[in-house]
């Protein structure tokens, strides 16, 4: 057997409570992470404070500490528990930081604990922006220019010497966390004092704002023996300058040609390699989208909010596979648990479209700033899925839960032309509203990059919705909609509603329709291979294409509604009853179904249902 040689029990570090950049992603993450260890025999203790999470389940490890997240704790905790070693990269930044902190104190050393997963000479190097700097420079791998500094005088002597704007990003922070991007020099010193005190080691890097760029994420995968997959790229429609939790994502990238697909995915590997990480990692880019051109932006040498969104993607277990990695397997000895044949050194395939979309808290928050950048905002966040990108982002915006079922803002059209381009130009979380009602009104595509720098391939697609509620209408006006109309509608994730909207009918009216003439939704299948090999617990999105690929049985079923995005007053603690309820269900012999949309959860998991 490929474990750690004396390797028995682990201690699991938590992520503690929900806040924004840190939410449920780690509850999947440490929860798929606790089973993982005790399917190879191992005794798991876990350490975590929140009580609202499936991780803190009294079965879900052999002894739970309900205690807070500090070196101090979490110290006793292993002197009274003696594991041989300490998994801290399912615990997200906050994992991290404890295991960073155990070691220098001496406390791992002393007490004969092993880190398991990312070395800690790897997590100084990711996570310090003066060792990263460094390292990127001995590989010979661009990073934007750039100067580490611990006081506000450097900070704006660097300023003085390359000019603004910069680009403030704390070392050892969640969510870009006391950073921003300064365009004057009053910004430069908040940012920078804000990002200092917010930095556990008071660091923090001034770099070249490349505002935007294309900014493009690779989620990698590497075990001890070297071994490295790609395991999904992701394109954020926002450009450079906003955070990723605050970006549309998409999945796989849309834009990239072939020789940048490339270009970035070889240099993921020599990265996650140069760092010697064993587990899973997550690479952000930032791409010249009129060359070759790109810099190395961040790397999170740990599970991350990407990871899990990377995860549901492609169908592949991210956080299993990092767990057994970082206890000596390898990825070919590692089983494919979706299709239970093959190994998990297999790249996944998708043969589909997945969007993510941030959940803001702005309607609890009415008179917030509502602008996005370097700092995240989002709560939560919802996944879609579809055969096209248009349906996927429509089916995304269904899913927020903001009472809207298309890219029609209530408001929007009061707005001159005037207000529409300054909204336009300063990002914000209704700015895809307002780049559709820019198009409602005939500003080109051109204009509209010009305004928002967001690529011209996905102005297009929102384009294309734009031309075909023109085209029902018309269709409408003239007496019927045609066929071809109404399947193309529903292709492209126009919600019944809104069609009897555009139309002028019913939403009865529209459904009878679209029955009669079989037009009704099909079930694909996630399943990590773009179905070349049988799945054995897949998971499914809804579409209109023609052939379902769902399964019926003659069991007795029970569906169970999951609670979407996590938004303020709503939290992962619904998502513990809708896992306890399949549970429940699942024990009185009931075949379950869950239909949920939030990526970071463990109710969307492979095997919950």
């Amino acid at each position: 057997m490929p474990l750690k040689p004396g390797l028995k029990k682990v201690m699991v570090i938590g992520s503690g409570p929900i806040i924004i950049g840190q939410a449920a992603e780690f509850d999947y993450a440490g929860t798929q992470a606790c089973r993982a260890l005790r399917e190879e025999g191992l005794e798991v203790v876990l350490i975590n404070s929140n009580p609202a999470t499936i991780m803190t389940d009294s079965h879900m490890a052999d002894r739970v500490y309900i205690e807070p997240l500090t070196p101090d704790f979490v110290s006793r905790v292993i002197r009274q528990e003696q594991p041989g070693g300490l998994l801290p990269t399912l615990g997200g930044q906050v994992g991290l930081n404890l295991a960073l902190q155990l070691a220098e104190a001496g406390v791992l050393e002393a007490e004969g604990v092993q880190l398991l997963g990312t070395p800690l000479e790897a997590i100084k190097r990711a996570e310090d922006r003066e060792r990263f700097k460094e390292m990127m420079s001995a590989i010979k791998e661009p990073v934007p220019e750039s100067n580490i500094v611990s006081n506000l005088e450097d900070a704006e002597a660097f300023a003085a010497e390359t000019g603004l704007p910069l680009i403030i990003r704390p070392a050892y922070t969640l969510g870009g966390t006391g950073g921003g991007i300064a365009f004057n020099r009053e910004e430069l010193r908040a940012f920078t004092a804000g990002g200092l005190k917010h930095s556990i080691i008071s660091q923090v890097l001034l770099e070249r704002c490349v505002a935007g760029w294309k900014e493009i994420e690779y989620e990698v995968m590497r075990d001890g023996a070297d071994n490295c997959i790609t395991i999904c790229n992701m394109e954020n429609l926002d450009p450079m300058g906003i955070h990723t939790g605050d970006s549309i994502v998409v999945a796989p990238s849309q834009t990239l040609s072939d020789k940048e697909y490339h270009l970035l995915r070889n240099t993921s590997l020599k990265i996650i390699r140069a760092l010697g990480i064993e587990g899973g990692c997550n690479i952000q880019f930032a791409l010249d989208p009129q060359s070759f051109r790109y810099y190395v932006i961040e790397v999170n040498p740990r599970v991350s909010r990407s990871s899990a969104l990377a995860s549901k993607a492609t169908g592949y277990p991210i956080a299993k596979v990092a767990s057994k990695i970082a206890v000596g397997f390898t990825l070919d000895e590692i089983k494919n648990a979706v299709t239970g044949k093959t190994s998990a050194c297999f790249e996944p395939a998708l043969d589909y479209v997945v969007i993510k979309y941030p959940r803001w808290p702005f309607d609890k928050f009415a008179q917030g700033d509502r602008t996005v950048g370097t700092q995240m905002k989002a709560t939560g966040e919802v996944m879609a899925i579809n055969r096209t990108f248009e349906g996927a982002l429509l089916k995304a915006v269904r899913s927020l839960e903001i009472g809207l079922d298309c890219l029609a803002l209530p408001g929007a059209e009061k707005l001159s032309r005037q207000e529409l381009e300054a909204r336009l130009k300063k990002a914000d979380d209704e700015r895809l509203f307002l780049v559709a009602e820019g198009l409602r009104r005939g500003m080109t595509v051109e204009r509209l990059h010009e305004l928002t720098w967001i690529d011209r391939f996905f102005l297009d697609k929102i384009r294309n919705i734009m031309q075909l509620e023109e085209e029902i209408r018309s269709g409408a006006a003239k007496g019927s909609l045609p066929v071809r109309l109404l399947k193309q509608a529903k292709n492209f994730g126009f919600a019944d509603a809104r069609l009897a909207a555009l139309t002028g009918s019913s939403e009865r009216e529209i459904r009878t329709r679209r029955k009669k003439n079989g037009i009704r939704p099909t079930f694909k299948m996630v399943d990590t291979c773009a179905a070349e090999i049988e799945a054995e617990t897949p998971y499914y999105y809804s579409s209109y294409d023609r052939e379902d690929e769902t399964e019926a049985t003659g069991r007795r079923k029970v569906m169970v509604l999951g609670s979407g995005p996590i938004r303020i007053g709503q939290g992962i603690e619904f998502d513990y009853c809708s896992v306890h309820c399949v549970r429940a269900l699942r024990e009185e012999g009931f075949e379950t179904i869950i239909v949920n949309n939030n990526p970071e959860t463990v109710s969307t998991d492979f095997d919950t249902a």
